[in-house]
């Protein structure tokens, strides 16, 4: 049982890359206990060694967790309900960049994780962040989401395609607006935030060789945004430096 000081923070996709180091910095805080979510039991049990191995002030346990699976989603629920009572901070980080499968498959899945399974995800656990004095939802998006930035020609992300990532990444952007309306007013903060290329899992182009910027550095900006040091400027498309058009 943790302390009921702590803050109470549920990460997705914390088993590695982006989630992997802002559930490190959060330990270091010694103030949060973090919800480690992943999708592998086996690869979140590791993830959850090596964050108890380094002895932060703060505490964490493993809470498995696959977005697109509603069993796995409401058995987390669950977990959070008998634990912990409430739920303070909510960060919608998991994600898929190229699904498998044909262009029917890939857009689906890439729907339900990166749009859908939030979208899911947070409502479920709605009652539990309602319990919270202090609720936050952040939702890991991407720039490349933007359809302002797809449509300038001076933009260097212009000609990209792929589609499945770019449009559900897109889904999530509205996702959070419509979020940002009905959450923000029950008093719940909601942001939306680009990290930008960072070295991660998600796909082999992001690599330091190919100018990824280390996940240390990118999660630096987003606990600005974490720690609401950001909230005057939302809602907004939030980025390290500043804002993109929608």
């Amino acid at each position: 049982m943790t302390s009921i000081a702590k803050t109470i923070v549920l990460i997705t996709g914390a088993n590695s890359g982006i989630g992997f180091e802002l559930a490190a910095q959060f330990l270091q805080k010694g103030t949060y206990h973090v919800l480690v979510g992943s999708r592998s039991t086996q690869k979140g049990t590791t993830a959850l060694k090596d964050l108890q191995s380094r002895n932060y002030p703060g505490t964490a346990e493993l809470i498995h967790l696959d977005v697109t699976d509603d069993n796995t989603i409401n058995e987390a629920a669950t977990t959070v309900e008998t634990t912990h009572g409430k739920l303070d901070i909510l960060v919608n980080n998991a994600a898929i960049a190229i699904p498998p499968g044909n262009d029917r498959e890939q857009l689906r899945l890439a729907f339900d994780t990166n749009a859908t399974g939030p979208w899911v995800l947070t409502k479920t656990l709605l009652p539990l962040l309602q319990k919270s004095s202090g609720a936050r939802i952040i939702n890991i998006s991407s720039g490349v989401g933007s359809i302002g930035r797809k449509l300038d020609p001076a933009n260097p992300m212009h000609k990209l395609s792929h589609v499945q990532y770019r449009a559900s990444k897109t889904a999530l952007n509205m996702v959070t607006a419509c979020q940002y309306v009905e959450y923000g007013a029950l008093g719940i903060k909601v942001a939306l935030y680009d990290p930008g290329f960072t070295v991660s899992n998600l796909s082999q182009n992001n690599r330091p060789e190919r100018g990824a910027r280390s996940a240390e550095k990118t999660v630096e900006s987003l606990m600005e945004v974490v720690e609401g040091k950001r909230d005057a400027e939302t809602p907004a498309f939030l980025h390290n430096t500043g804002t993109y058009v929608w």
